[in-house]
């Protein structure tokens, strides 16, 4: 019997509030264990939770982003389980009343243009952190985390592969990065990604028992999870067996899916409104004047490279991956206006420099205005576009301004006719042999020529120029 694969996607993505979501503890990463912790978040008997409109707001430009309705009442609720690192005994989240709900995000795995849609997304605090060293009996708990605020956002099942939920989440990504609401760093567990599997016979139509993946934190391994759990929920069911509603971790070095725990139900958690918190009303006008504040988001800026630059789509989403180096890219444009050569640069060149020195565009040390005087020397013939690339490194590194460094370097481009003409005779001379092949007709031998004047010029002249003069020349000859 074959299966279709069914998954829905929950993220959980941490908000970039400078405080917690219901205190004013800080939510720094890598701040030493339980340093960033207060009566609230800890929990103590007496204290109360004040809400982070802040949070609230970024909540509602998620909110528009993914085309959802925004409710203009709801409220928070406690979700309760007990787990070592939650302090309280619950989590205060949302349950039936979500601030965002009923919207959609469009994806290209394929080529082919896709609509996920978003079943809703939600506030909630996150839950600490438990320490689990090998070899020792005991495990530690980090509570820095605690409270942090977190926008949980959850897809309908309308994704049937791995490659799908991968396009999702990368689009989910970019659309937070735009917004500048989240970090992105998966690796840091600022972006948590939680696939539902479930298999169903081809075919038909009632859903399969979902089992949820936890603990992936990069986009391969959401990619190898759920490969992995397919092919176990398919020789599962081949072979008679149930598939049972579990959460199961993803384990690096195995490559294996493990059982964690069984899957509760929403009734397990016995929800009911926190009675700490009043219920939020939204001014109708103040969400719509988030609306306006919202950038041009990944997708739109990607058409109107495409249109507007003449770029290829390829180079289009590179470029637009990152808003940060998109900026970089129109900063260059508006000086240099030559789309594609600066393109090829930034995905090139600057790439690299930029996951060598693990930074962001905007942070990069190399100012875009330096960039196009780069650009600009290689334009006017200065030095050859080997020569820009030789020295790409070093001007990125130095903060050297590029016309300081060719000059301290020697490197400025021979382009003066009467010097040309100098190393082309020296060559000319000293390679008759090839001469005389190319009075045969073996046009061929241009490019020895073109090589042997580049090598007596020590890669000093003007390649462009160098080739019709040596045309000219051997004219001559004949």
């Amino acid at each position: 019997m074959s299966y279709q694969v069914v998954i829905g996607v929950e993220v959980h993505a941490q908000l970039r509030t400078q405080s917690k979501l219901f205190c004013s503890c800080r939510t720094i990463f890598g701040g030493s264990p339980n340093s960033q912790t207060c009566p609230v978040c800890l929990g103590m008997p007496g204290s109360l939770p004040v809400l982070n409109r802040m949070a609230v707001e970024m909540a509602v430009r998620v909110g528009h982003a993914l085309n959802c309705t925004i409710r203009t009442d709801h409220y928070f609720a406690r979700k309760n389980y007990f787990y070592p690192d939650l302090p309280k005994g619950y989590q205060i989240s949302q349950y039936d009343e979500p601030i965002c709900e009923n919207g959609w995000l469009e994806i290209q795995p394929n080529e082919s243009t896709k609509r996920i849609r978003i079943h809703r997304a939600h506030l909630e605090e996150d839950a600490g952190k438990s320490i689990h060293q090998p070899g020792r009996p005991e495990s530690r708990v980090d509570l820095n985390r605690t409270g942090t605020p977190l926008l949980e956002i959850v897809t309908e099942p309308d994704m049937h592969s791995a490659e799908e939920v991968v396009a999702y989440l990368k689009a989910l990504r970019d659309i937070l990065l735009y917004l500048d609401v989240c970090d992105g760093n998966m690796e840091q567990g600022n972006l948590r990604c939680e696939p539902n599997i479930s298999l169903r016979p081809s075919g038909e139509t009632p859903l399969g028992t979902k089992v949820e993946l936890k603990n992936i934190n990069s986009f391969r391994f959401v990619r190898e999870a759920i490969d992995y759990e397919v092919r176990r929920q398919t020789t599962v069911l081949s072979e008679g067996g149930t598939v049972h509603q579990e959460t199961r971790l993803w384990d690096e070095a195995q490559e294996k899916t493990v059982v964690m725990r069984s899957k509760e139900e929403a009734h397990d958690y016995r929800y009911f409104p926190d009675p700490d918190l009043l219920p939020i009303h939204l001014e109708q006008t103040m969400i719509d004047d988030i609306r306006e504040t919202l950038p041009e988001l990944p997708s739109v800026r990607k058409q109107r490279f495409i249109s507007t630059y003449q770029l290829p789509v390829g180079d289009a989403e590179v470029l637009t991956s990152s808003k940060s180096l998109a900026d970089y890219f129109e900063t260059c444009i508006k000086t240099f206006p030559s789309p594609k050569t600066v393109c090829n640069w930034v995905k090139g060149e600057l790439l690299r420099e930029l996951h060598t020195h693990d930074v962001a565009a905007h942070e990069s040390a190399l100012a875009p205005e330096r960039l196009v005087k780069l650009l600009q020397l290689v334009e006017q013939g200065t030095i050859s576009l080997k020569v820009a690339r030789e020295i790409f490194t070093e001007l990125y590194v130095s903060g050297k301004e590029p016309e300081a460094l060719v000059q301290e370097k020697g490197l400025s481009q021979v382009s003066d006719d009467n010097a040309l003409l100098e190393f082309i005779r020296e060559v000319l001379v000293n390679n008759p042999a090839q001469v005389e092949q190319y009075k045969a007709g073996k046009e061929t031998v241009l490019g020895f020529f073109v090589g042997q004047v580049m090598k007596a010029s020590q890669g000093k002249a003007n390649p462009g120029k160098v080739n019709t003069l040596l045309k000219t020349a051997l004219s001559n000859e004949s």
